[in-house]
């Protein structure tokens, strides 16, 4: 793919727009409690960028509880953790936007890129607005809609679709490697924040490192 092919954006949001990743490990650090897992940076990690029930499938794998809870009481503690998380969520103001990004935002929309939102989290549109950033996004893809979580591209494809795009006209940005996996599954250009991520097209250390000038520079 070429700089100038390029027509558009899909976003993930936590890690990317606003750490809000804090509130979900605070969340589900509670959940684990709960049921009796240890809570490590190991299990921290492997739950990013991964749906809500599966995440919690995740945390009773840990502890060997996966066969202890009936659906419903998976459902009740999925809905427990959403719950904490919300009170978190209700915290966030547009000083929590991570470094960078609304000058992102701001010269995208000035050059008439297209932005979309590919985020797990149901909680999406709550969050774009305590941030403010609403406005910016053509296209919000509702994860209750798909079929199948990250790594899977259907979000990704989704997320072209929404703002009428073809894959090979759209780079996602994640810090997730569940994430870059189905950006790159997509056929997109993918972009990954975090040096550690593996297979991405394009890396930055962190969000104030990503700028257009930066992309094309390392696209060239």
């Amino acid at each position: 793919m070429k700089f100038e092919d390029l027509k558009g954006f899909a976003f993930d949001l936590d890690g990317v727009i606003a750490d809000t990743a804090r509130f979900h490990g605070q969340a589900w650090n509670e959940v684990a409690k709960k049921v009796g897992t240890e809570w490590t940076d190991e299990l921290a990690n492997n739950l990013k960028g991964v749906s809500r029930m599966d995440s919690l499938e995740l945390i009773l794998k840990a502890g060997g509880h996966e066969n202890d809870y009936s659906q419903a009481e998976k459902e009740a503690l999925a809905e427990e953790k959403n719950n904490n998380y919300l009170k978190l969520v209700d915290t966030l103001t547009p000083a929590d936007i991570l470094p960078g990004i609304k000058n992102f935002l701001d010269k995208l929309k000035a050059k008439n890129y297209k932005i979309a939102l590919a985020s797990a989290s149901k909680n999406a549109p709550k969050i774009l607005k305590q941030l403010q950033l609403t406005d910016y996004f053509e296209g919000i893809v509702n994860p209750a809609d798909l079929k199948k979580g990250k790594p899977d591209p259907e979000i990704y494809l989704e997320a072209a679709k929404s703002i009428g795009l073809k894959p090979d006209q759209v780079a996602g940005i994640e810090d997730a490697q569940a994430g870059i996996a189905a950006i790159n599954a997509a056929g997109e250009l993918s972009i990954g924040i975090g040096e550690s991520l593996k297979n991405a097209d394009i890396k930055f250390a962190d969000t104030s490192e990503m700028t257009l000038e930066a992309i094309k520079e390392r696209m060239a």
